[in-house]
């Protein structure tokens, strides 16, 4: 095992196998030639808004022109302020910042590390008018009080649902899945996703029927026919062969994630006694989807260096807190700003996770993260 490289994901042993099912279809797709805005495109968007439990889905081509789409359909723009958090992926912020609105940060809950609902609140000014909750690394965020606090202040939420594809808020015998809870869910299926294309590509969620029929001109050009616009939107649209094979990969996705449920599980339980290591937790009501299987520790550089000598690819997720990123630095935030996502940026680690990964894989893991705890105490 220790000559075996064990990768962070291995998209080709989810790919691979779906190949015979995939190729006669993409077969057809040619021989007719029909590449954009086709039958398979709205076949999927049914498809996932039921998945979902949602009225409507509109596909488009990344999940940030989804969160770009989405905010723009229901009206955020320039002098607006968007409550997001600091810890998530640059394109969060971005589409905030390409529809001239200002990102204002909240920081992460210190054990489960999405928005820290309780100092919400406490940004909230005049200008404020959305929150975009991010569901990280497929644990959905509090949305009964985010909901609640958008109520009180008028507020439109966005559910950044990028990493979150299956994962549902439960509580009291309340399930909902992801991308349902906000005025609009935002996914990417970008390919290391749970449910990822063979590119890029991207989904809006909602049950409104303005802001749904707003985001079909919006992806299209702003139009309602050939040559006639009635919108300035842009060019956003979802390829036909991407909607095909995410329709044949959505048929896997609840067994895929289950999986991923299973083998997070076994890492909790193999890892759970080592001192200086922090595991994820789920808060009780989501149940998660492990897009990511983060651990953290204060000597996780050293950890990196380590198990990659063990042939172990492993990720620091996320680096730098968006606050303290170059490209942002004129929102005015600096250090100390947000120090449990500053603390958290400096210690989490992504491990091996994917649902086709092997048990004796997991198990080289945890033995090498022992050997290094019991080398470096």
């Amino acid at each position: 095992m220790e000559e075996r490289k064990i990768p962070l994901i291995d998209l080709r042993r989810e790919n691979l196998p779906l190949l015979p099912e995939i190729f006669p279809k993409l077969e057809r797709l040619v021989k007719e030639s029909r590449f954009v805005s086709g039958k398979e495109v709205k076949e999927f968007e049914e498809k996932f808004a039921e998945y979902c439990g949602v009225k409507y889905a509109c596909a488009v081509n990344s999940g940030t022109s989804a969160l770009i789409l989405a905010l723009k359909a229901c009206g955020i723009g320039e002098g607006d302020e968007v409550i997001t958090t600091p810890f998530t992926f640059i394109a969060t912020v971005e589409a905030i910042l390409w529809v001239g609105a200002k990102p204002v940060f909240v920081d992460i809950h210190p054990e489960y590390l999405t928005i820290d609902v309780g100092k919400i609140e406490d940004a909230i000014t005049s200008k404020t008018r959305a929150i975009i909750p991010v569901h990280l690394y497929g644990e959905v965020c509090d949305m009964e009080k985010i909901e609640e606090i958008a109520r009180k202040y008028n507020l439109v939420v966005i559910e950044d649902a990028a990493q979150a594809h299956g994962a549902e808020f439960v509580k009291e015998g309340v399930r909902k899945k992801a991308g349902s809870m906000g005025k609009c869910g935002c996914f990417s299926f970008y390919p290391s996703k749970n449910l990822g294309g063979w590119g890029e590509g991207g989904m809006i969620t909602t049950d409104d029927e303005e802001v749904y029929n707003t985001l079909l001109k919006l992806r299209d050009h702003g139009r309602e026919e050939w040559y006639f616009h009635t919108l300035v939107g842009g060019n956003f649209r979802m390829e036909n062969y991407q909607a095909l094979i995410l329709s044949v990969k959505l048929k896997y996705l609840d067994e895929w994630n289950k999986k991923r449920r299973e083998k997070a599980e076994f890492y909790f339980q193999q890892l759970r006694g080592i001192k200086g290591l922090t595991l994820p937790l789920s808060p009780s009501y989501s149940k998660g989807v492990f897009h990511l299987y983060v651990i953290r520790t204060p000597c996780r550089d050293k950890l990196v260096e380590f198990l990659h000598t063990k042939g172990i690819e492993v990720r620091r997720v996320y680096p730098i807190p968006l606050h303290l990123q170059k490209a942002l630095r004129f929102l005015g935030y600096g250090q100390g700003d947000f120090p449990v996502s500053e603390k958290v940026c400096q210690e989490g680690l992504a491990l091996p996770l994917f649902p086709q990964i092997e048990k004796k894989e997991m198990e080289w893991v945890v033995k090498s993260i022992y050997t290094f705890f019991k080398d470096f105490p």
